[in-house]
């Protein structure tokens, strides 16, 4: 079975361009359903961040309205509680990436804060992209591609998209927008409807474009693990 590197962010706000920290982290679909994918699986999850502090959850994505009802965030929660990784992350800085099958990267508006200029979490992507490892990138976590300088140029790409941060209600008050940065990076960005499943795949590369796309994404990489 494989053994498969879950990077998170390390960050617990975002910075808008005004200066205020808005509250984040990771959120919490994101790493729940890919996790539960690939554990029932029989495949083992290892999670690092930077500096190996424990990550954030976004409170805002374990809202009932966030999860189609409380139930289904009491459901999430739950998970995530019995996620001990979640609570005894490596150190990304000291990861060896040969000892992982495949890399997951979940997002969050965090990833736009720490993992977007992390040379560590750079170098990894550009190795595991270039060893051909099963990568995938999650909605905003895709900010992390921005630290490997042009290692994903050319690349079909999906992320969270400039509507859908507008809809959010962030795209006005953000210092940068995720789709307009990975464009200037050179990737050939596909964006889907506004907060339905979308997810691209291109060589060894798996991005999925919100929330919504976790499960399809896990489930796409799960296929040739």
């Amino acid at each position: 079975m494989a053994k498969i590197l879950f990077v998170l962010t390390g960050a617990d706000h975002w910075t808008l361009a005004d200066g205020t920290l808005h509250p984040t982290g990771f959120w919490a679909e994101e790493f729940a359903t890919p996790f539960r994918t690939f554990t029932e699986a029989g495949h083992t999850v290892v999670v690092a961040t930077p500096g190996g502090v424990v990550p954030t959850v976004d409170k805002g994505s374990l809202s009932a309205e966030a999860n189609g009802g409380q139930a289904q965030a009491d459901a999430i929660a739950a998970e995530l509680e019995g996620a001990s990784q979640l609570r005894e992350p490596l150190k990304l800085e000291d990861v060896d990436l040969a000892e992982f099958d495949a890399v997951f990267y979940p997002g969050g508006h965090g990833p736009m804060e720490d993992l977007a200029v992390n040379a560590d979490s750079g170098r990894l992507l550009a190795r595991a992209l270039g060893e051909g490892k099963p990568l995938a990138v999650l909605c905003h976590a895709p900010a992390a591609l921005l630290a490997a300088g042009d290692a994903f140029a050319g690349y079909r790409v999906t992320a969270f998209t400039n509507e859908e941060e507008k809809l959010a209600g962030l795209a006005d008050k953000a210092k940068w927008l995720l789709q307009d940065r990975l464009v200037e990076l050179g990737v050939d960005f596909v964006a889907g409807a506004p907060f339905a499943p979308n997810v691209v795949v291109d060589r060894n590369l798996y991005t999925g474009q919100n929330p919504s796309s976790s499960g399809p994404l896990a489930k796409q990489m799960l296929e040739v693990l």
